[in-house]
Order: structure tokens, then sequence, then C-alpha cells
């Protein structure tokens, strides 16, 4: 029955997976962080700190234990209850109750729960971390698709354009009107065009295997993204500096809030190691009874025969009549059950100190590595405000790079069009060669090429940047 529900499952999501036709950035990322296997170990990583806080909470209380026996004993051995020997067998029954809780330990228990709860914390923010990671991922995946898109698009129109030319060129060679090699010229220069198409073919295909990899698909059949407007207008710019987005991503990316609670979490350790060297007082409390086969009490008394025990003597001393007295012979039971429980009720409690006094210095050593790693938790915590930094910084350098050059590549494919619309009137006129005009033709997809790459190196970088400001990846957003 559960492979028949598994394989039901599979068909049903392969069957979803293959009808849905538009994937979207933000359904991408969704479906990403609720399926991916790590995202889940991640999770479930979470779940056990929890269970450590719980437990750690739970010690706090005091611990109750309880004890049962039922045995027999045979051979010669003191009853516990009836402070007798017992040769024959004997069933006894032992029941018990314990209680402890700790007055004080140095707040250890105090520390430790502080501490769970800070790891509980640093967990958490790691698995932000690292669904942030995978966010970042999967839309620079979804944008690589959507680069060579364009790619492929700018490849074939170039292609169209240059199979157009070599058709008018054979009527004019066929004609006489035109030299061969300019034919052959354009027949190169539309097999290199070709290429450049099944190239950006190639990546497409290769792009849309990555996103479907990120995203654990089975294939990448029936995966379609969606295609967002990402025109950047004709004035697009930064709206924020490094600075500025430093300041608030310190305050909210979940690496330094890890980070922070790794420090907090080594500080209660460190308060953990010193509270070993303060004494421990403890309050425990018990109570217990038991039965025992060999406790007996009177059943009743059989009479026996009479027995001489004197005689009775006239004045002058001598023997009258002889004494008799009745005996009894004494029969036993063992005692009820229920009534030895409740006569064997033993209680105590106790109040108990421990003072350490020396145990090999190990809690000077454990106070000493503490403080320690309190240190190197600092250290990391501000590694973690470095890399944050230069990674901001880094990514605004590149976006600032990119919109520079998006904008000179803006001039640049304006200059070649207007280039290459020249070069093509002067070749269908017959006053320019194929070479040349093959060379303004390359100039122009050339800069088209570098206009393209800017303009995905813009949208990604200022995608990271407003990532760092704690907005939602999106592409949906006027850039």
């Amino acid at each position: 029955m559960k492979r028949i529900v598994l394989l039901i499952s599979a068909f049903i999501l392969l069957g979803s997976v293959n009808a849905q036709e538009i994937w979207t950035l933000e359904k991408c990322i969704e479906y990403a962080l609720s399926n991916n296997i790590q995202v889940k170990q991640q999770l479930l990583q979470v779940e056990g700190t929890k269970a450590d806080l719980l437990q750690n909470k739970l010690t706090m209380l005091p611990s109750l234990n309880g004890f049962g026996s039922h045995g027999y004993n045979w051979g010669k051995t003191v009853d516990r209850y009836t402070n007798a020997f017992a040769t024959e067998r004997v069933q006894s029954n032992n029941f018990y109750l314990s209680s402890s809780v700790t007055l004080f330990d140095g707040f250890q228990k105090v520390n430790q729960m502080k501490q769970s709860q800070a790891n509980l914390q640093a967990m958490r923010y790691d698995t932000d971390k690292f669904m942030d990671d995978i966010s970042l991922n999967i839309a620079t995946a979804y944008l690589q698709i959507l680069f060579y898109k364009e790619m492929l698009k700018t490849a074939e129109n170039q292609l169209n354009a240059t199979e157009l030319q070599a058709k008018r060129l054979k009527i004019l060679v066929d004609a006489g009107s035109l030299a061969q090699g300019d034919y052959y010229n354009i027949e190169a220069q539309r097999a290199s065009e070709n290429t450049a198409v099944v190239d950006a073919q190639n990546n497409l295909d290769l792009a849309y295997l990555t996103l479907a990899q990120m995203l654990d698909l089975p294939s990448t059949a029936g995966l379609q993204i969606e295609t967002p407007d990402l025109e950047l207008g004709s004035q697009p710019s930064l709206v924020a500096n490094a600075a500025q987005v430093y300041d608030y991503a310190l305050e909210t990316q979940p690496s330094i809030k890890s980070a922070q609670s790794k420090v907090q979490s080594s500080e209660y350790n460190l308060f953990l190691a010193q509270g070993r060297l303060s004494p421990t007082l403890t309050l425990q409390g018990s109570i217990g009874t038991g039965y025992s086969g060999a406790a007996k009490i009177l059943d009743t008394l059989v009479p026996g025969p009479p027995q001489a025990i004197g005689f009775t003597l006239s004045p002058e001393g001598v023997p009258v009549d002889v004494v008799y007295n009745y005996s009894y012979d004494p029969r036993y039971k063992t005692k009820p059950f229920n009534d030895q429980i409740k006569d064997n009720i033993n209680k105590s409690i106790s109040l108990n100190l421990s003072i350490p006094i020396f145990n090999g210095w190990s809690t000077r050593t454990a106070i000493s590595k503490s403080k320690m790693n309190v240190l190197n938790s600092q250290y990391n915590l501000d590694l973690s405000k470095l890399q944050l930094r230069k990674s901001i910084e880094q990514s605004y350098a590149d976006a600032k790079a990119a919109l520079n050059k998006y904008q000179a590549s803006i001039t640049g494919v304006d200059a070649a069009r207007e280039s290459f619309r020249y070069a093509e009137q002067k070749f269908n006129l017959g006053s320019m060669n194929s070479v040349d005009y093959n060379n303004s033709k390359k100039d122009f997809e050339k800069a088209e090429s570098n206009l393209l790459q800017a303009k995905f190196e813009f949208i990604f970088k200022t995608t990271v940047l407003d990532f760092y400001m704690g907005k939602p990846i999106s592409l949906k957003r006027k850039l």
C-alpha cells in the first residue's frame, strides 16, 4: 500500500510539473524551499535544537522515580521486615518512590537553558541564511535562462537577416551582377551565425537543466519560465550607496544574527564552566514500603491436653492434689498484604551539599577554554561583518560598473546599428565588399551582446542589493 501511495504521489508530482506551463521566479523559489532535501535537513536540525531546549527546561523540575520488585528467597536469610531468620521460601515485594530537586548549583541549569535558547536562535538564522543562498542561486539560474533566451533571439534575428542577404546575393551572382567571392563570404557568415544559434540554444538548454536540478525536478520537460518585462528605462540608477545597504544589512542579515547568537551561546557556556566552582545543594525525599511472606501473625489457639504444673500441700506439708493447667497450641498465618503495605511504610528527607575542592584542575581548564571560545566567536562575528561588507561593496561596485557599461553600450549599439545600416545600404548598392560588410555586422552583433550582458549583470546585482536591503527576491518591480 505504501508503495502504491508513493507511486501515485510521484505521478501526481510529475504530472503537475509537466502540466505547469509557466514558472515565475517566486514560484521557483517557493518550490525549491518546500522540496529541497537540504532545507528539510536544516529544518530537522532546528527541531532537534528545540528538543534540546525543552529538555534543558525540564531538567529544572524535580525528578521523580519509582521502583517495584517481586521475588522469592530460599535458604537461611534475615528477613528485612521481621529481622528474623527465614529458612523456607519467602516471597517479598518492595515499592519505592524517590524525588530530588536542585536548590542551587551555581545557576548551571539556568545558563544551560539560556545557552540552548541561543543555540536555537543561531540554528534558525543559519537555516534562514541557507534558504537565502538557495533563493539567490535560483534567481541566478532564472536570470541565466532569460539571458540565453535573449541571446538566442538575437542570434536568430542575425541569422535570418544574413539568410535574406544570402538569397539576394545568390540572385545577383546567378545574374552575373556580383562576384562569386562575395556570396561565399556571406555563406561563411551565415555558417558562423548558425553556429552561434546552436551555441545559444545549447546554453539555454543547459540553463534550464541547471534550474530543474536546483528544483529537484525529474526532468526539464514542461518547464517554462515567465519572461517578465526587464526594460531598464531611459535613466536606470542605483537607489542607495554601499554604506546605506551595509548599515541596513548589518541589522537584518541572518548570517550576522547567527554569529551574534553564537557569541551569546559561548558566553553562557563560560557561565556554565564558572558555575562548576560553586557548591551544589539538593533536596531529596523518598517513601517506601514492602511485603514479606515471613511476616506472621497469630491466627488461633488450639486447646491441648491438661498438663500437671504442681501440687497442693496439706498443713503438714504433705502433697495432696495435683494441679493441672490447660495448654494451647498457637496457629500462625502470613500477615495480609494490605496490612504489611500500611505498616511497613518508611519515609526520608535530606539536604545534600556538595562542595568542589579539587578535581584535577579540570574546572579551571574548562573555564580557560570557554573564555577562548568566547573570544573566537567574537572574531567570527567580526569576520561575518567584514565578509558582509566586502560582499555588499563588491556587489555595489559590480552593479555600478554594469550600469556604466549598460549606458555606454546603449550609445555603442546605436552607433553600431547606424554604421551597419549604412554599410548594408552601400553593400546593396555594390559600393562595399562583403568583407567590410561582415565586419560591420559583427561589430553590431558584438555591441548588442555587450548591451545584453551589461543589462542582465545590472539586474542581478541590483537584485542582490535589494536582497541585502530586506526586499523579497523578485523581478516584478520597476528597475
